[in-house]
């Protein structure tokens, strides 16, 4: 009796100190994901106090998203050479700090440059928090159980976004939306320092620099490109210069990376583990998914129902919740039924909500129009994009766990970004077919090719995930 109590009080700090390694990583990857989408309600209150114009404006969001997906494979690297504790600290002062900086902006230049060096902190967040998972929860159902917090975790401080900027800009000001990290952060920052190891990987290896150039500078040239599209047609000399120059630093990266280095940024070997590359390549197409749900979603109950941004947030509210449930459920049923039939399900579930959704005009009510399909297509994100995290980053060696999360990280945000403007451009191509892109007829139509479109990624997902082992370990 006396050997099992002393057991127990072994074993209570040890999951004592797990609970708190996983508010940690879901708190740290809420705020990161938090501010892609926060800013965006609180875009025009920032041009009107610091006098951006149009085109500087767009750099508020896009410094960050560039930073944030180019610089994710050099995060996670640094992850496994510097370890999970150095680094998770370093990335949330380096976010905090730009947060305040931010938030106390008087120009232009200084909220890009603030929002550039928040992006690079996110890009050590991220994969940390993976890492920190990984490494931390062992065993098959709890680590399921904590990829599953950690993905809701995540998928909610995106929808949140609009809710936090809409309320702190309208009942504060802009400024808040920056200056709110600031506390938060500092409790984050003393939790790394208590509840993490600060054990390094104890290889005496220093970062691949000429991969860390030529990998982060092709991803941002690659991402920067797409961006563009936004303003300038896809044959425009400053969409394809960008992605040609991107594509062809990611060709030398690869190069580099199999032949040239020995200690690489990217180890081309972790693409022999069938569920890291099919996992990679099935979270590049979910990218599109994640987009054309929370985003297009977003547009179509404010420009084509007429909702205001508040109450767009609050319409879309039940479908993070419902996102937020199922994703737990499908953490608790990976380890009994492997991640095909988790998967499959997902894009069941998401190909009839998109192709229900796709059906919404001008005239739909919000139940029947936009809840009801909603609501399946956030049962398809929750069965699906816990279970693609956690396979693709299961039972890698603990030297890998940083930089096989940053890979999965960024290819979720890249996938995101090329969705983005793909998908934009469909909208507007049609919505000006159609009826004007200004019209809510033209625009109603915009959006459901959009949602067309989505069903379409979820039955190549559906098809690409019969490749995934049924083995977790494979």
């Amino acid at each position: 009796m006396t050997g099992i109590n002393a057991a127990t009080r072994q074993a209570t700090p040890r999951i004592s100190s797990l609970r708190w390694i996983l508010v940690l990583a879901c708190a740290s990857q809420f705020m990161v994901i938090l501010d892609s989408s926060i800013v965006n309600v609180a875009l025009p209150a920032i041009q009107r106090d610091l006098g951006f114009t149009a085109t500087g404006l767009a750099w508020v969001v896009n410094g960050y998203l560039l930073t944030f997906a180019g610089l994710m494979l050099l995060g996670g690297r640094a992850t496994d050479l510097f370890g999970q504790r150095r680094m998770l600290a370093a990335g949330l002062v380096l976010f905090a700090a730009s947060s305040l900086v931010g938030g106390l902006a008087g120009t232009p230049e200084v909220l890009v440059v603030a929002r550039v060096v928040q992006g690079m902190g996110a890009a050590m967040l991220a994969p940390a928090t993976l890492a920190v998972i990984n490494t931390g929860f062992t065993e098959e159902h709890a680590r399921a159980r904590a990829f599953g917090a950690w993905s809701a975790s995540g998928g909610v401080g995106g929808m949140a976004g609009a809710l936090a900027g809409g309320a702190l800009t309208t009942g504060l000001s802009w400024r808040w939306i920056f200056l709110i990290n600031v506390p938060i952060g500092a409790v984050l920052i003393a939790m790394a320092l208590t509840v993490l190891s600060g054990k390094r990987t104890g290889r005496k290896e220093s970062l691949d620099f000429t991969g860390a150039i030529t990998g982060t500078a092709g991803l941002a040239a690659l991402i920067f490109g797409v961006m563009q599209t936004t303003d300038h047609g896809w044959t425009s000399a400053l969409v394809l210069g960008p992605i040609g120059a991107g594509l062809l630093l990611l060709v030398v990266f690869t190069v580099v990376q199999a032949r040239f280095t020995a200690q690489p940024l990217m180890p081309l070997r972790l693409f022999g583990i069938r569920r890291v590359a099919v996992g990679t390549g099935l979270l590049l197409l979910f990218g599109g998914i994640a987009i054309a749900m929370w985003y297009f979603t977003a547009l179509f109950l404010q420009n084509v129902l007429g909702y205001s941004a508040v109450r767009a947030g609050l319409g879309q509210t039940p479908a993070a919740v419902t996102f937020l449930v199922i994703a737990r459920v499908a953490s608790a049923l990976l380890p009994r039924t492997g991640a095909r039939p988790i998967v499959l399900a997902g894009c069941s579930s998401l190909l009839v909500g998109f192709g229900w959704l796709a059906q919404a005009d001008a005239g739909s009510g919000y139940l029947t129009g936009v809840l009801g399909p909603t609501l399946l297509v956030a049962i398809g994100i929750g069965l699906t994009f816990p279970t693609l995290m956690a396979t693709t980053t299961a039972d890698v060696p603990e030297s890998d766990t940083g930089i096989v999360g940053g890979l999965a990280n960024t290819a979720s945000q890249v996938g995101g970004s090329i969705g983005l403007a793909v998908l934009a451009a469909a909208a507007g191509a049609r919505a000006t077919q159609v009826a004007g892109e200004s019209s809510p007829a033209g625009l109603a139509a915009g959006y459901d090719l959009v949602f067309l479109l989505a069903a379409g990624l979820s039955s190549a997902i559906a098809i690409v995930s019969v490749l995934l082992p049924r083995d977790q370990r494979s």
